[in-house]
């Protein structure tokens, strides 16, 4: 096999020959000054599609939630997510550590919502024993899932309620925009700000854009400066991205239907389970024999198909650079571990 079946993730795909040459070609200047038209033209671009008034081009989609929880709170006060969500478990403690803001976990649905009863008896009483709750932080999609409209409306009004600061950290939020046949800013427009990532399904080699008002962004470049996340001629990667949003929305459709695919070829796998999900998009979740997953692994990577399988499930993950044939190849090999006794 002449290239590896990379299913651990969307984070892997490589630039296309077009997007190369967009980078190539693109027009830069030094961005600390303002003075990167490439740069310029993403951020304003992202903005008015989630329906936001301005962007700021950042490295990670780590460094834009992290700015929008320094932008949002004050030292000592407290923002509110799931407990398995990106921003509270998977970010290094940043909001913490670097903003000093308390993180006040609930624990998800299984929907990848937030039961907003127990979000609304987690935000502290107007007395000075406790932090002040600042921030409502969601993810969309959650593992796959994309989070229900009607939901996103709900959080809105409790919001409102509450005096309540909203985020969205959208690492695929163009996942759930296609998934649900919807313009993205149906989804996003609601949010007091919005993270969203060009270098997962979108396929960018690097780079999300934070979206919110104008002062908010003013003051979370500000702290991009602190953190050292300004950059200077930083078009040739902003080219990527808005190549990926000229070229790369619309296929995600195809992620979702490979991941589908893989979902329907998996669940003939006796010794597979496929979790189901109401609304599908570029991942697929099964549990094997826990006492496999490391020989499976193993006897997949020897045959050029890379899979993450420290523990059930396991997750597969389609994107751009997955083919048809590699869905049916994988599955093709996992059969072939197990009908050999995992030799």
């Amino acid at each position: 096999m002449d290239r590896a079946i990379d299913l651990r993730s969307d984070t892997v795909t490589q630039p296309t020959d077009g997007m190369r040459q967009a980078m190539l070609n693109a027009p830069v200047g030094d961005d600390v000054y303002g003075e990167d038209p490439t740069v310029n033209r993403l951020e304003a671009r992202m903005a008015e599609m989630l329906g936001q008034e301005a962007g700021l081009f950042v490295t990670s989609g780590t460094l834009s939630n992290l700015l929008a929880i320094l932008t949002h709170c004050q030292r000592g006060e407290e923002y509110i997510a799931g407990a398995r969500a990106h921003a509270y478990l998977e970010e290094a403690g940043g909001g913490a550590v670097l903003a000093s803001v308390q993180p006040q976990p609930v624990e998800n649905e299984p929907d990848g919502t937030l039961d907003l009863d127990k979000v609304v008896a987690v935000i502290k009483p107007d007395d000075f024993h406790f932090a002040v709750t600042r921030l409502l932080c969601l993810e969309n999609t959650f593992f796959g899932i994309p989070l229900p409209l009607h939901y996103l409306t709900n959080v809105q009004v409790l919001g409102r309620q509450h005096d309540l600061r909203t985020h969205l950290d959208g690492a695929r939020v163009f996942n759930a925009a296609v998934r649900g046949d919807v313009p993205v800013s149906t989804i996003t427009s609601g949010f007091q700000s919005v993270s969203a990532c060009l270098s997962k399904g979108l396929g960018a080699p690097v780079g999300s854009v934070l979206t919110g008002s104008r002062e908010f962004i003013a003051q979370a470049r500000r702290w991009r400066k602190m953190l050292g996340g300004a950059a200077r001629q930083v078009g040739v990667l902003a080219a990527a991205g808005s190549y990926a949003l000229d070229h790369h929305i619309s296929r995600l459709s195809d992620d979702h239907e490979q991941a589908e695919r893989l979902a329907e070829l998996l669940a003939t796998v006796d010794e597979a389970k496929v979790h189901e999900t109401p609304q599908r998009t570029n991942m697929v979740f099964v549990s094997f024999p826990s006492d496999q997953l490391t020989d499976l692994r193993d006897h997949l990577k020897e045959r050029g198909i890379l899979i993450t399988a420290k523990e059930n499930p396991v997750r597969f993950v389609t994107h751009l650079d997955v083919a048809p044939t590699d869905i049916e190849l994988t599955v093709q090999a996992i059969k072939n571990y197990f009908r050999t006794g995992g030799a």
